[in-house]
């Protein structure tokens, strides 16, 4: 069995995040704008606050939603700097790090944070 230097390591997200983060940033992205398209009368509380927000806070939900992918841009390139930091050289792993990072953001780097190129892998 070949033993891989770590150049090309990478771990998808969980199912729990990628499920999480689309859905939240789904929902906000339609909160937004397109918050008409949202039932919120059959949301109780929940619906109640998003509308609150929408109404009150329309321009702050805005700028909110820019800084929330302005941080996943952000990670992203930290990301790429992290692979760099702990010796993943191969192109495409690190395409596949930087895209995943972009799109689900911590849940993504804590993984790559975590990853440990020194210790040895128990089985």
């Amino acid at each position: 069995m070949a033993k891989s230097d770590g150049c090309d390591y990478f771990k998808r997200t969980s199912l729990f995040w990628i499920v999480f983060v689309i859905l939240g940033m789904g929902y906000y992205t339609c909160i937004v704008f397109k918050p008409e398209i949202i039932p919120f009368e059959h949301l109780g509380l929940f619906g109640s606050f998003c509308r609150h927000l929408v109404d009150n806070y329309a321009g702050i939900m805005y700028k909110g939603w820019w800084t929330a992918w302005a941080i996943h841009v952000y990670e992203a390139f930290v990301a790429l700097r992290m692979c760099s930091n702990k010796g993943i050289s191969d192109t495409a792993t690190r395409c596949l790090w930087f895209v995943q990072t972009f799109v689900f953001g911590f849940a993504s780097l804590g993984l790559l944070l975590k990853y440990d190129p020194e210790r040895p892998k128990q089985h």
